[in-house]
C-alpha cells in the first residue's frame, strides 16, 4: 500500500530533477520522506520519467540494478531493481562524457540485449527472451546517483530510475545462435588502461536472460511491455567504479569484443 500522497510523490519526484540537473546529490530520499516504500518509489521515478517524456525525451530501453550479488552487497540491498533508459541517454562510441554535468559518476560493464520483437509480460521466461532477442552487445553503462554519498537503499535508487545516466554500446552485434553459451561471456574492465576487474555474465542472476524475463514480468505489473528495437540492460557483470575527468573506459568481453568511452 501506498505511504506517500501525491503531493509528497510530485515534491519528491521534483528533488530529485532537481539534483540532477544541477548535479548536485541530496540526502536520502527515504530519509526526506519517512515511510516512503517500492510502489511510492516506482511512482515517483514514473513521475520524472513522464516529464523527461513529455519535454520531447524517447523511451528506448531499460535497465536492470543491482542483479548481481557483487552490486547487491555494494549497495546494501536485496533484489534487484528497474530503470528506464531514455535517447538522451546514449553516447557514441569516440564521443566523450561530461563529468562537470554528473554527481558521482560509476561504470559497470553489461551485455546489451536488442530485442527483435516484443516479450510477453508476466508469462515471461528465459525461452521467451532467447527467441526474441535480435543481438546482444558488448556495452558500458554510466550510473550517477543522485543521493549524496551513494547512500542509497532500495528505495532511494527506484525512486532516481535506477541510478540511470549513460550506455554506451560497442559496434559488433552478436546473435545468441553464434554463441556457444551466453552464461559463459567473460568481461574485463580497464580505466586508462589499468585493468580494474574481470567477471562473467553469470554474476547476472546466473544468467542475464533470467535478469531480462524478470524486468518483462516486473514491468507488466505497471502494464508496461518491452518493445521491438528496445535495449535493455541486465547487470553488471563487476562491481561498479568511480571514474572521473581524463578516464578512459574500455570494457573488453571475449566473445563480443571491446567498447571504449572517455571522460571530459
Amino acid at each position: 500500500m501506498s505511504v506517500l500522497t501525491e503531493a509528497e510523490r510530485s515534491a519528491a519526484a521534483r528533488a530529485l530533477a532537481t539534483a540532477e540537473r544541477d548535479a548536485k546529490p541530496i540526502s536520502p530520499i527515504r530519509e526526506q520522506w519517512p515511510g516512503l516504500d517500492v510502489e511510492d518509489a516506482y511512482a515517483i521515478q514514473l513521475l520524472n520519467v513522464k516529464e523527461r517524456v513529455a519535454q520531447g525525451a524517447a523511451i528506448r530501453g531499460h535497465k536492470v540494478g543491482l542483479s548481481s550479488r557483487a552490486m547487491q552487497e555494494m549497495m546494501g540491498v536485496h533484489e534487484p531493481d528497474y530503470g528506464h533508459l531514455l535517447d538522451d541517454m546514449f553516447v557514441f562510441e569516440g564521443d566523450s562524457i561530461e563529468t562537470r554535468g554528473l554527481c558521482v559518476p560509476r561504470v559497470e560493464v553489461e551485455v546489451a540485449f536488442v530485442l527483435g520483437r516484443a516479450l510477453p509480460g508476466r508469462s515471461c521466461h528465459v525461452a521467451d527472451v532467447l527467441r526474441a532477442t535480435e543481438f546482444v552487445l558488448p556495452a558500458i553503462e554510466v550510473i550517477d546517483s543522485r543521493i549524496e554519498n551513494w547512500d542509497i537503499g532500495l528505495t532511494d535508487t527506484i525512486a532516481d530510475n535506477a541510478s540511470s545516466c549513460r550506455v554506451v554500446l560497442g559496434g559488433n552485434p552478436v546473435r545468441l545462435v553464434d554463441l556457444d553459451d551466453l552464461r559463459r561471456i567473460e568481461a574485463t574492465l580497464e580505466i586508462s588502461g589499468e585493468e580494474v576487474a574481470r567477471g562473467g555474465a553469470d554474476a547476472v542472476l546466473g544468467n542475464p536472460a533470467t535478469a531480462v524475463a524478470w524486468l518483462a514480468r516486473k514491468l507488466d505489473e505497471f502494464d508496461v511491455v518491452l518493445e521491438e528495437g528496445h535495449v535493455i540492460l541486465p547487470g553488471s557483470c563487476t562491481r561498479a567504479f568511480d571514474v572521473g575527468s581524463g578516464a578512459v573506459v574500455r570494457a573488453d568481453f571475449d566473445r563480443l569484443g571491446p567498447v571504449e568511452v572517455r571522460f571530459a
